[in-house]
């Protein structure tokens, strides 16, 4: 059952092939022989499996329960930034280690509200500081492509847990990256939702201007199937809006922009030729592909540098032993040099200097894919620029994050939607995936695209074997 998709999931509970108490035990032990090699969770749940009892109550009696009820039955994961009543939250942070909440995050009680049962909470970068898990103060979660590989962050744990098996799919969120990066290492989907889609609320805030929560799943059907369960205005987040997903099929004349300054000579070239070769799978079923011009994604990182630091310096303030427990004596360096940052651009003198050109620069950045937009109607362009690394390879790199995301930040900066899909494998046979980037709210098509490319391919279907690890 391990290997099934939500949309095969749910037809095997439809057709009570078997229950979702079967369902969760499965997972369970799967986690159980096999997680203390990825080390993908910080914490599971100790009621799931009377919320699955109570979902197979539902399913007995009620055959159209599904149709209320979207994931009923199906078990996903969280990342550890996402509120959860009766599960610890602790944005693998110290400062958090024993913090319960009282509330759910709004995507938890939507999740709940469509049925879903929550296995447990997934590892991540401290405070989602990073992009390897090797922030997180408990342990750094392993790529189950090769356990020497990390598995990227700031979301790896969700995108390794969901590619070793041992969930359906699993939430992440994204500042500049945190979602199609991993997703990306770890040949998985995920979808970074245009800013405001889904809510924020109950969220631990990163860059709150920035932070957009999405899923990670085994194929494109199962995001969309995830994401509708999510999406729509929340009053607790005055941020959110309105949206609906449509079915939208592909326009005849679809016109795809590759942008070339996305394909820079540090580019992998396992990466660069993959990416290439979806686009052309692509532009043989006659779709239209155009070269353009973007600004150089050097200027996102930059930019994304002062302006995610001065966020962050004001969302940790509030975290005193008075209210969470630990001071802030328990914070890693990591939190703390991006705190030292952040306060510095926004400190009088600097302010100008600094965060008020980041934010004109950001204005700069929104207007360039405004125009490139009015030419082309979605983006395609490599993920990452290069596949997993070794373990430790962000140690000592105070930007590794950073350089790891620069193909992903301008589009986060703008608050754009972004879907990573897996394209194939470099020569060590890792992971390689390709990034679909839209307008603002262009979800349905970005999505319809991206099951166009994988009823073409079946790149999301390859699995590592996880019990071969050692």
């Amino acid at each position: 059952m391990f290997e099934l998709t939500i949309e095969q999931l749910t037809s095997g509970l439809k057709e009570r092939l078997f229950s979702s108490v079967e369902l969760i035990k499965t997972y369970q032990e799967r986690i159980r022989k096999n997680d203390d090699k990825i080390k993908s969770f910080v914490n599971l749940s100790e009621n799931c499996l009377e919320e699955a009892k109570k979902a197979d109550e539902e399913i007995f009696k009620d055959a159209n329960v599904f149709m209320r009820k979207k994931l009923i039955g199906i078990p996903l994961a969280v990342k550890d930034n996402f509120l959860t009543i009766g599960i610890k939250t602790t944005a693998s942070s110290k400062v958090l280690e024993d913090y319960y909440p009282v509330y759910d995050a709004t995507v938890v009680s939507r999740l709940k509200v469509s049925g879903s049962i929550i296995l447990g909470k997934t590892n991540m970068d401290a405070w989602a500081h990073g992009s390897s898990t090797e922030t997180s103060q408990f342990f750094t979660t392993h790529n189950p492509w090769n356990i020497n590989r990390l598995p990227g962050g700031s979301s790896g744990g969700s995108a390794a847990a969901v590619v070793a098996g041992f969930i359906a799919g699993a939430i992440g969120s994204e500042t500049a990256g945190s979602i199609r990066q991993p997703a990306s290492w770890c040949g998985v989907t995920g979808l970074k939702p245009s800013y405001g889609v889904v809510s924020r609320y109950g969220v631990i805030a990163m860059a709150s201007s920035t932070d957009s929560p999405g899923p990670i799943t085994k194929s494109v059907k199962d995001a969309k199937i995830v994401f509708s369960t999510l999406i729509g205005r929340d009053p607790k987040d005055a941020t959110s809006v309105d949206f609906s997903l449509k079915e939208e099929k592909l326009p005849q004349n679809l016109t795809i922009g590759i942008p070339k300054e996305y394909f820079f000579a540090e580019l992998q070239e396992d990466v660069s030729r993959k990416v290439f070769e979806a686009i052309e799978t692509l532009k043989n079923t006659g779709l239209r592909v155009k070269e353009i011009s973007l600004l150089d994604p050097k200027y996102s990182v930059a930019d994304y540098t002062i302006l995610q630091r001065a966020e962050v310096s004001s969302n940790l303030a509030r975290y005193d032993g008075i209210r969470y427990g630990n001071d802030r004596s328990f914070f890693g360096d990591e939190a703390r040099r991006r705190m030292m940052l952040g306060t510095y651009v926004l400190s009088a003198g600097y302010y100008d200097s600094y965060y008020l050109k980041a934010q004109k620069v950001r204005t700069i950045i929104c207007h360039d894919f405004e125009k490139t937009f009015s030419e082309v109607d979605l983006i395609i362009a490599p993920t990452s620029p290069c596949t997993a690394l070794p373990v430790g390879s962000s140690k000592g790199s105070s930007m590794f994050g950073e350089l790891q995301d620069i193909l992903v930040e301008a589009s986060s900066l703008a608050g754009l939607p972004g879907l990573n899909i897996p394209c194939g494998f470099d020569k060590n046979g890792l992971p390689i995936g390709m990034q679909i980037i839209g307008p603002r709210f262009s979800e349905s098509l970005i999505l319809s695209l991206g099951e166009h490319y994988q009823s073409l391919t079946d790149w999301h279907k390859k699995k590592p074997k996880v019990e071969d690890k050692k």
